[in-house]
């Protein structure tokens, strides 16, 4: 039977007003999987299936069209219970799916809530007095309904068919995606145990045997990947290079901007330049631009500190036909929010992952016939007198060019599955007591461990977290006489405010201060340790103190010298991508897409690289405290490596696969620490000035717990004593 004739017929009908000659491939394949019978079954299979395809490759229509059709077929609308539940990252994006699934269900009787925090109360409550047909709402949202009405989960899910995950590649062991399994389990939990089918709606990234994983743990072979093949949009690509000029009117920013300017006038494109600082002076550049040429002005800033007007006045021009439309960005449109197809994608700098690399590009190149073009730019730092070794080596130009290979070459970021997520586990345990008004240890565990996600967390730890939740410092949680676990006065006060919801938080800014003069703010949510170097305001500076109470990071001047300001927000380079890099400086190709200066900085990095002898050396010293370590590892690695540094009191800066080690003042030299590293010496990383709260729920957690989640994610001590192995040994 024909795909198409497997849909109801309004369904049917809907189709054929689109004026579609025919489903899209991974469309007609996602409705057989969903809607066809197991073979020695009757009735239509509830297996889970994952649709891979690219931003605007037909994947809500792949889902929806035979799930709606199921609904329809069954006679079973209005049933007294939400039918289908879609479960999305994002408000924008419902409020996308409410606009496209209202065109679909127009000729049927089934509803549609859209439920998130700028969702009036009436059409909440009125979806609570009669739940029917499908519900599109956040993780945070759906975390809410658990706490306060938790005792109506089972007759508003009672008949529930099936869960929608829109982005799930973006869920892969993040904090948010931890939560949402946990909300999931809950739900089977809350329903008897049934198990709900789960249909996952993803990009088609990176090993999508982890996306089976997530979506259905324990039970991943029986998931089913409907995958989008065929039409591959032609690519054009182009890295430019440049070197940092200070002029006013030649300065690097200027020449970026122009050269934007010149290429993406008069198409609706999309600028990823990193940081909020950055999107705010190239969006001034093209602005004050177009304005002297007295042309339309086609270029606004989106970024999340933007009111929300603001934002969504951006995306509405983009959508647009007809209307040339520029948006200089964050992070903020890189998911699949419907902001129609861009001409253009530019990068300014390298993302930190090849998968964002290749999420952002998925927004070009969307019609047939019609080319993905990414435009990309590496800056570098112009050659003086002063300049750093790791700046001769053009460390951003090179990983820019690994970034791209790799894209090329289908490989992306696995997630990490060792993870303890002990912050989001200390919020699901305040959610769960919450929502049941008291529960036992042995409850809590079974639920949040032994059938919810927290499957690295052993009963020992476990208990550990709640004594510390329940200490008199603590009073997130108070023991009952019959032993159950109760909120404690503080917990109270954390779960009744909104921002409970929400499992992580906006990195807190710090305040930069030298010599009790403020330099500006910074994002905090990575480890930071005394005797680090950070790269602020055009400079490096040494860390001296971090208070966190007084949210200041205490700087001095570094010996490093000056170095180019930091092009994005802080994220973890995998070593697979370092790993390219010590090829492409080995190697001799010059890839095609680079323009002339490019080629240049290239060719200078290279030079560079085999005059100190790093095709055979790992450490280049100046004297015995001093040095510069190729540790050819990612950034959890060599960051690792650095802070174990600082317990012997050396400042370090990492870098790209290598580690600025600084000891003047340490009683060792820089081999002695590879070496007691090597032989396995305990690391103390007891001392308070290595700072571990970088999570929402870190600061109710104990030191050894910290530590312990730490480990877990953001440090590899494990691997040490054989990366150092390789150190010396080359060295």
């Amino acid at each position: 039977m024909d795909s198409y004739d497997l849909l109801a017929r309004p369904i049917q009908k809907w189709v054929r007003n689109q004026g579609w000659k025919e489903l899209r491939p991974v469309q007609a394949v996602a409705i057989d999987a969903i809607v066809r019978p197991d073979d020695d079954e009757e009735n239509t299979s509830d297996r889970d299936v994952i649709i891979a395809a690219p931003t605007a490759g037909g994947k809500t229509e792949a889902a929806f069209l035979p799930l709606l059709s199921q609904i329809i077929e069954r006679d079973v609308v209005s049933s007294g219970s939400f039918d289908l539940l879609y479960v999305s990252p994002l408000k924008a994006l419902i409020n996308d799916q409410y606009e496209r699934l209202q065109s679909i269900c127009r000729e049927t009787e089934i509803a549609i809530t859209p439920w998130h925090g700028d969702v009036s109360k009436s059409k909440k409550d009125s979806a609570i007095d009669r739940p029917r047909g499908i519900l599109l709402i956040t993780p945070e949202s759906l975390e809410a309904l658990f706490i306060t009405r938790g005792r109506l989960i089972p007759r508003l899910f009672g008949n529930l068919r099936a869960i929608v995950i829109d982005e799930l590649h973006t869920l892969l062991d993040t904090e948010r995606g931890v939560h949402l399994r946990s909300l999931l389990a809950r739900l089977e939990i809350a329903l008897s145990s049934r198990r709900i089918r789960r249909i996952g709606l993803s990009a088609t990234l990176g090993d999508m045997e982890l996306a089976k994983q997530y979506l259905r743990p324990g039970n991943s072979e029986n998931v089913e990947l409907v995958q989008a093949e065929g039409y591959r949009a032609e690519l054009k690509l182009q890295l430019r290079g440049y070197q940092e000029a200070h002029s006013e009117d030649q300065s690097t920013e200027r020449r970026i901007a122009d050269h934007l300017f010149e290429n993406l006038r008069g198409n609706s494109n999309l600028v990823f330049a990193g940081r909020r600082q950055t999107v705010e002076v190239y969006a001034d550049l093209l602005r004050r631009k177009a304005e002297r040429l007295k042309l339309p002005q086609e270029f606004y800033p989106h970024h999340g500190n933007l009111s929300k007007e603001v934002r969504e006045f951006v995306e509405g021009k983009l959508k647009k036909e007809g209307q040339p439309t520029t948006a200089i960005c964050t992070s903020t449109l890189e998911l699949g929010i419907d902001i129609g197809e861009a001409h253009t994608v530019a990068q300014i700098g390298a993302p930190f992952t090849v998968s964002s690399l290749r999420q952002r590009l998925g927004r070009s190149g969307r019609r047939v016939g019609k080319p993905a073009i990414l435009r990309q730019y590496a800056v570098e730092r112009e050659i003086d007198a002063r300049t750093s070794l790791v700046d001769l080596l053009r460390l951003k130009l090179v990983r820019s060019i690994a970034m791209i290979d790799l894209m090329l070459n289908k490989w992306f970021e696995p997630p990490r599955s060792q993870s303890l997520h002990l912050s989001t586990l200390v919020h699901q345990i305040l959610s769960v007591v919450a929502e049941r008004g008291g529960e036992s240890a042995l409850r809590l565990y079974k639920t949040l461990c032994e059938q919810g996600p927290f499957t690295n967390v052993s009963t020992e730890l476990f208990i550990k977290v709640l004594r510390q939740l329940g200490h008199k410092d603590v009073c997130l949680l108070e023991q009952a006489a019959d032993g159950n676990l109760l909120l404690g006065k503080v917990g109270e006060k954390l779960v009744e405010h909104y921002k409970f919801y929400s499992v992580f938080k906006t990195p807190e800014e710090y305040r930069v201060t030298v010599d009790g003069r403020e330099l500006g703010t910074l994002p905090l949510n990575n480890i930071l340790a005394v005797g680090a170097t950070i790269i602020f305001a055009g400079r490096r500076w040494e860390v001296i103190d971090v208070d966190n109470k007084a949210k200041e990071i205490i700087v001095k001047a570094s010996e490093a010298g000056k170095a180019a300001s930091f092009e994005g927000d802080p994220g973890d380079v995998h070593d697979r991508v370092i790993s390219e890099m010590r090829s492409i400086y080995t190697g001799d190709r010059v890839p095609v897409y680079l323009d002339d200066e490019a080629k240049l900085l290239l060719a200078e990095g290279r030079g560079t690289f085999y005059r100190n002898g790093l095709d055979f050396k790992r450490i280049i010293e100046t004297d015995s405290n001093k040095a510069l370590i190729a540790t050819w590892a990612g950034t959890t690695k060599t960051w690792t490596l650095g802070l174990v540094f600082g317990t012997y009191k050396f400042g370090w800066t990492p870098h790209d696969g290598f580690l600025e080690v600084n000891g003047t003042s340490a009683n060792c030299s820089v081999r002695d620490v590879l070496r007691n590293i090597r032989s396995g010496v305990a690391i103390d990383f007891s001392d308070k000035s290595l700072n571990l709260n970088f999570e929402k729920y870190h600061p109710y957690l104990s030191r050894d717990l910290l530590l312990a989640d730490a480990r877990s994610s953001r440090l590899d001590l494990e691997s040490q004593p054989k990366m150092v192995e390789g150190i010396i040994g080359e060295g």
